[in-house]
């Protein structure tokens, strides 16, 4: 559909085109610092159209100094053009940073035209027509690649300025919202983790009811671990903003550890008394998947099922499965052994690579490359999730495989783990189960959300719907 609005090639514009410094002065690997004024940023760095600073390269004052182009300023797009990541784009609106720095593979595009907006254009570019048009103007096979010269001829529809800015508006009001929701989920699955690691790996409220009932003060040998984390307890407790557990919960928590027979449980091999120590094989019902075949359609076409693989769980920090990207239909789920898995199955992904996580809010099948716990004889689905992601590390160390990491079930059901009493894994399950209902509600208006900006954006910049005041 065409636009009710005057097209220009960007050449026509009042706009510069500048890449990075590509000469001897380009940093070398020795050069960049881990901290500093002066970011470096790459294509890593664009993620989901916008600029992510949390894991960067620096450079030197003086590295900074040398090197005279690429320098970002605010309101500067950046756009990839080389390689698998071409055509990510972003858009510079922060003054923190005393002008980062862009690698070869970025190229800053700077308006300066009066007609133009240059949040707006970042929006032409990273819409659906945009990167059409991206796609179409890239060369190479081996290398794809997108010259200056040929980036210049993208086509972008104009509206009066005070449209671009209602446009804006709405669209940001949209995006900022999502934003909002995500970041709220990040901090619920921080609380998550913290809440595990202090009860579970730390020990907190134990050590805490031990050092109230003198168990460190019996004269037994401890190791250093267990004695560490009780000095480091007690300092926290004089603390004046130390706020104790409620008397009801701590009293769910024993007041002493005892020695096992695995020294790498618990703090070297102490853990809390009357916790049992057995094998993941003992707990969790462990279940695995496959792919019905590609080639029949009679396993495909028109399936309402959803099915799943790792792919679904890659750049999924909510640890929820909300939805998959493929389906299949009742004679490809009778093709899989372990036929549809319920809601609230712990998905673990076993290989390429180990250890994306999440708990199914629907009901799904997966593919060879999941562990799944449908159900568990002592512990609830939200323990068992971040009793995962706790131990992941481990579990990464005991896959094997010669093309890719890959963790067997087998080997997966050896793995020991000690088991709080009931009492202590309910109340826990609770509050993380508050929180991850929270991140379900927030994730699914994130998706609303997106699909609304999706479908609103083409037709505003198109003229085809307007934006009233």
């Amino acid at each position: 559909m065409g636009s009710k609005w005057s097209s220009w090639a960007l050449y026509e514009l009042d706009i510069t085109f500048e890449d990075g410094d590509r000469s001897s002065r380009y940093p070398k690997a020795n050069e960049f610092l881990e901290y500093g004024n002066h970011p470096f940023l790459n294509t890593k760095n664009i993620v989901d159209g916008r600029l992510d600073l949390s894991e960067i390269n620096f450079l030197s004052d003086q590295k900074f100094s040398e090197i005279k182009k690429g320098r970002v300023n605010p309101n500067d797009i950046i756009i990839s053009t080389r390689g698998s990541q071409l055509g990510k784009v972003a858009f510079y609106s922060d003054h923190s940073w005393s002008q980062p720095l862009i690698n070869a593979q970025l190229l800053i595009i700077r308006v300066k035209d009066e007609r133009l907006i240059p949040e707006y254009l970042y929006l032409l570019l990273n819409s659906t027509d945009g990167k059409k048009q991206i796609e179409m103007l890239k060369s190479g096979s081996a290398q794809p690649q997108l010259p200056v010269r040929d980036l210049k001829k993208l086509i972008v529809n104009l509206p009066d300025i005070n449209i671009q800015k209602k446009i804006l508006l709405l669209h940001n009001s949209l995006d900022n919202k999502i934003m909002l929701n995500r970041q709220i989920n990040q901090t619920l699955e921080q609380m998550a983790q913290a809440l595990f690691k202090s009860w579970f790996v730390d020990f907190d409220p134990v050590i805490d009811n031990a050092l109230d009932a003198g168990f460190f003060d019996q004269g037994l040998e401890f190791p250093d671990d267990l004695l560490r984390r009780a000095e480091a307890r007690k300092a926290a407790r004089e603390n004046a903003d130390f706020k104790p557990l409620p008397e009801d919960i701590r009293q769910l928590f024993p007041a002493a550890f005892e020695l096992c027979s695995e020294p790498s449980l618990g703090l070297r091999g102490w853990v809390p008394q009357t916790w049992a120590v057995t094998t993941v094989g003992d707990v969790f019902i462990v279940k695995g998947g496959s792919t019905p075949s590609t080639t029949n359609p009679d396993f495909w076409e028109g399936g309402d099922i959803h099915w799943t693989s790792p792919k679904d769980l890659s750049g999924n920090n909510d640890k929820i499965l909300l939805t998959t990207e493929r389906k299949i239909t009742s004679a490809g789920l009778q093709k899989i052994s372990s036929g549809l898995l319920p809601t609230e199955t712990v998905l673990m992904s076993s290989r390429a690579p180990v250890g994306y996580l999440a708990l199914t809010k629907i009901p799904t099948a997966i593919n060879q490359g999941y562990i799944a716990i449908t159900d568990t004889k002592f512990l609830s689905p939200e323990f068992t999730l971040y009793w995962l992601d706790s131990n992941m590390d481990i579990i990464k160390s005991m896959s094997g495989g010669t093309t890719f990491a890959e963790i067997s079930k087998k080997t997966f059901r050896g793995i020991q783990l000690v088991i709080p009493k009931i009492d202590v894994v309910s109340f826990f399950s609770t509050i993380v189960g508050s929180y991850l209902s929270k991140i379900t509600k927030n994730s699914e208006e994130c998706s609303t959300l997106e699909d609304l900006r999706d479908y609103l954006l083409p037709k505003l910049i198109n003229g085809e719907f307007e934006v009233n005041s």
